[in-house]
């Protein structure tokens, strides 16, 4: 199995799932190298937002509270940064805040890929180590390998586990593995 036949197989299968909604940048429309793994799903289990990486976290969550279970996608993790605080202290602090049972979000992201074009620095950085050194809640699942992708989705959609997941892939994998 190649890494994107079973990223695009997993995210049809997410898709098919009840509640789930895949929102951000390059969802809607082709922009993105992560695009053609959703291209083939419902246009109503889409939803295309600006540039806008903070307000896309709130409206994850805001979706998440009122009943969705969010797959929010941001193509590159130097960009994910622009939403550390909403990670940090809404999305990571959940767990804390609410005594009952709290909403989960899946955040999707990536090491963008450094070919065949070099997309700047600013795009292809790997924060994985970071992410789970500044989490408690919120479980860093770097996606190494193909057969590691579907197992992993499973897990976070399964609706006995109310963690949220932070998925990283890695984009040069698309073309290499």
């Amino acid at each position: 199995m190649k890494y994107f036949d079973e990223m695009k197989r997993t995210m049809e299968w997410v898709a098919q799932q009840e509640k789930t909604i895949f929102v951000g940048q390059a969802v809607g429309v082709p922009g993105t190298f992560m695009f053609n793994t959703i291209k083939d799903t419902p246009d109503e289990k889409r939803l295309e937002l600006p540039v806008c990486e903070s307000f896309q976290m709130q409206m994850t969550v805001g979706m998440a509270f009122s009943g969705f279970l969010p797959i929010s996608i941001y193509p590159r993790l130097n960009f994910l940064m622009l939403a550390m605080g909403d990670m940090s202290n809404i999305v990571d602090k959940m767990p804390e805040i609410y005594s009952q049972k709290y909403p989960k979000v899946i955040i999707r992201s990536a090491v963008g890929p450094d070919s065949p074009v070099h997309p700047g620095h600013q795009h292809i950085g790997d924060f994985t180590e970071g992410f789970r050194k500044l989490f408690k809640n919120i479980e860093v699942i770097k996606l190494e390998n193909p057969e590691d992708i579907f197992p992993a989705y499973q897990m976070a959609l399964d609706p006995k586990n109310n963690k949220s997941y932070l998925m990283i892939e890695v984009g040069n994998y698309y073309q290499q593995k």
